[in-house]
């Protein structure tokens, strides 16, 4: 496990002493998920919370016509949950899904509410993790709102520059609320070549 690298993006979040961070990796543990296997199902109801060390992840719902949307994207180095089920101890609404073959560092609720309750850190860790949460959600909405599909792409092009070529083009367009074949349209019209 790179714990150098697990610490320094706890300490590009909030200032976590090293100590706690130790405390926090003593509770939790490594494991691995292969491509198209899931970390949460839809239904479940979640007892851990993880950070990516290795992959790559998506959230997704599915309505009763079996059509999947997409909530978003996690790479290396995020934290993935469905943390409003986890803390209400409720069915998730959502599915997460590895893209990638990933590795990940798991905790348990009951481990994390006691690193809560031991230092005030970890409160500011979650404060500013929520916050980041809270941006994100507020700009999806304002996309969607406000924005044609081109510029939705675009903001989708800026906001993730790495993971065009790591995510199949179907997910892409269920995440930009349109279809496959108008993301393929909108990649034309800007001058990008459509995958073969």
């Amino acid at each position: 496990m790179d714990t150098e690298l697990i610490i320094k993006n706890l300490h590009t979040i909030a200032s976590v002493p090293d100590i706690q961070i130790k405390e926090y990796l003593s509770n939790s543990q490594i494991k691995c998920i292969a491509k198209k296997e899931y970390f949460i199902r839809e239904g479940e109801i979640p007892s851990t919370f993880a950070f990516v060390i290795k992959g790559l992840f998506r959230y997704y719902y599915i309505n009763e016509k079996g059509v999947e949307f997409t909530k978003g994207f996690f790479p290396e180095q995020s934290f993935i949950s469905s943390y409003s089920a986890m803390i209400q101890n409720r069915e998730s609404y959502f599915t997460v899904e590895a893209l990638e073959d990933s590795e990940i560092l798991t905790t348990s609720y009951s481990s994390w509410k006691r690193l809560l309750e031991q230092d005030a850190c970890w409160k500011n860790l979650l404060i500013a993790l929520l916050e980041k949460g809270y941006c994100v959600k507020e700009s999806r909405e304002r996309e969607f709102l406000l924005f044609d599909a081109e510029t939705r792409y675009k903001t989708f092009l800026s906001t993730y520059p790495l993971l065009e070529k790591r995510i199949p083009q179907h997910m892409i367009a269920s995440y930009l609320g349109i279809t496959p074949v108008a993301l393929s349209r909108t990649r034309k019209k800007m001058g990008i070549i459509n995958p073969g």
